[in-house]
């Protein structure tokens, strides 16, 4: 073998050494784990609830009413029925603000519809309409925990609580001023849940639905 062939044979074996390398370096990073879900056995914790709903398409006040102009004695329209709004309740708890008002849809079933401004779900998101209509559950004398709940079958966790301030106005069976307990729990697909009570007297609980703001009609009084 002449030097000339052996140095070529040399430098085939380095060059078929290095293209191998290199295949079997590919071969291992495609095979680099992903990112994926925590197992099932592991509990949702707070942070991972899901998130409430985004509001749906639309600008306040243009698209549709601004439900945050409903007024005591003005008759709505809330999912295709006409209510009338009773009384309302505003509150405030830790520079937060929002107001309830109680609904008469003529079959003394009441609810109470929640109407709130909240921050957006990510940093630079614009602020959002809140609009939770609530419908009282039997709890059985259930008192809020400060860790997960389960009710009727579902987990619900922690999410706020604390003593907000309220002024009442209209009918609402509370006092004109006062303070209000209140806890509030969510469900991991999204379900709300709230404790609330005077100070000093039983709880009561009901669970929450979101609802679009712009599916709230408003018939303002005359």
């Amino acid at each position: 073998m002449t030097p000339e062939v052996a140095a070529i044979l040399g430098l085939s074996a380095v060059t078929l050494v290095l293209l191998l390398g290199a295949f079997f370096a590919t071969t291992r990073q495609d095979r680099k784990p992903r990112k994926t879900e925590p197992p099932g056995d592991i509990p949702l914790q707070p942070a991972e609830v899901a998130p409430p709903p985004q509001p749906s398409a639309g600008h306040v006040g243009i698209d549709y009413p601004d439900p945050r102009t409903i007024k005591v004695g003005d008759t709505i329209d809330c999912q295709s029925v006409r209510t009338r709004v009773l009384g309302a309740m505003y509150l405030s708890w830790q520079g937060n603000q929002w107001t309830e008002y109680l609904l008469d849809d003529g079959t003394r079933r009441y609810q109470w519809l929640s109407i709130e401004t909240r921050a957006g779900l990510n940093p630079g998101d614009p602020p959002h309409l809140e609009v939770l209509l609530w419908t009282p559950v039997p709890t059985q004398g259930m008192i809020p925990a400060k860790t997960t709940l389960s009710v009727e079958g579902v987990e619900f966790f922690p999410v706020d609580r604390g003593t907000a301030a309220f002024r009442g106005e209209g009918v609402t069976s509370m006092p004109e001023r006062g303070l209000l307990d209140f806890a509030d729990y969510r469900a991991a697909d999204g379900r709300l849940l709230c404790f609330e009570r005077l100070q000093g007297q039983p709880w009561s609980s009901s669970y929450a639905q979101p609802l679009p703001p712009g599916s709230i009609k408003i018939e303002k009084k005359g």
